[in-house]
């Protein structure tokens, strides 16, 4: 797999890339259309985003590398080439994926308060609870109209898709927090609230690959299902490395899921276990 685009599907099978290169793959694509769309967020949501994507220091002097691993944007164009379109037509749709993912990021900072991501200050450590907040706010705006502008011919419909996904987030993440005053959380309570949280992203991201890939009714649903699934067994890895995961591994503090009450899948197996 190349920079330029090169489908999976043109490679003879034993030239499968492994998931490193997939990724690589994705962020080449996605950086060139994310660029301009940060760009044009007002100055200082601008300078805020750019610092949490790992892009400059908190003084906006360029940084060497940083940024996330585009995982849900990178499904978005594979998504896409699943169904035998062109990933780079589906470049709007992962750039949309990838700026509701990091708004999430940016509020979730502030709600568990939680003082690193990626090896350095979370946005709100760096800038403030309020514009941290504002920041979260305008890239969410700016994802809808990068879908909304794109051009696609269903557009509308991927608009559609995205705010339905953003609801089921926003309803995984209620739950998270209100879970953190009760004293018993049922299993399947946990799930549920796991698989709004994050599988609903990447159910998305699934799913308007393959919209924008030209798949029809039946693959999209297929690939929005397969999304889901896989967003739960993210999300369920990701309460492992919570708690035992390495800080300087992760780049994310550990027990702050603990410290804050959260009950994450071995809480509640723990608490619900009867032992």
């Amino acid at each position: 797999m190349t920079t330029t685009g090169e489908s999976i599907e043109r490679r003879p099978a034993h030239a499968v890339p492994d998931s490193r290169a997939v990724l690589d793959w994705g962020r080449a694509l996605l950086r060139p259309a994310l660029g301009p769309a940060v760009d044009r967020l007002p100055p200082f949501m601008r300078h805020i985003t750019g610092y949490h994507l790992g892009w400059w220091d908190a003084h906006g002097v360029p940084a060497e590398a940083g940024g996330g691993k585009a995982v849900r944007p990178t499904l978005t164009l594979l998504a896409a080439e699943a169904v035998n379109g062109d990933a780079e037509v589906a470049v709007p749709a992962a750039v949309a994926v990838e700026l509701v993912h990091n708004w999430s990021l940016l509020h979730d900072d502030v709600m568990d308060g939680d003082a690193t991501r990626r090896h350095r200050p979370t946005a709100w450590s760096a800038f403030g609870v309020s514009q941290a907040i504002l920041a979260g706010d305008s890239v969410l705006a700016l994802a809808f109209d990068v879908l909304a502008t794109s051009g696609h011919p269903l557009a509308h419909e991927a608009v559609s898709e995205l705010n339905t996904a953003v609801q089921e987030l926003l309803g995984g993440q209620s739950s998270d927090v209100e879970f953190e005053g009760r004293a018993e959380v049922e299993l399947p309570e946990c799930l549920a609230m796991a698989s709004g949280k994050t599988g609903a992203l990447i159910a998305c991201a699934c799913a308007l690959g393959g919209l924008f890939g030209g798949g029809t009714a039946a693959q999209i649903e297929h690939l929005r299902a397969f999304g889901d699934r896989l967003g739960l067994a993210f999300q369920l890895a990701d309460d492992l490395l919570g708690i035992w995961g390495d800080p300087k591994v992760t780049g994310k503090p550990v027990h702050s899921d603990l410290a804050n009450r959260k009950k994450s899948l071995p809480v509640v197996s723990a608490l619900s276990s009867g032992t």
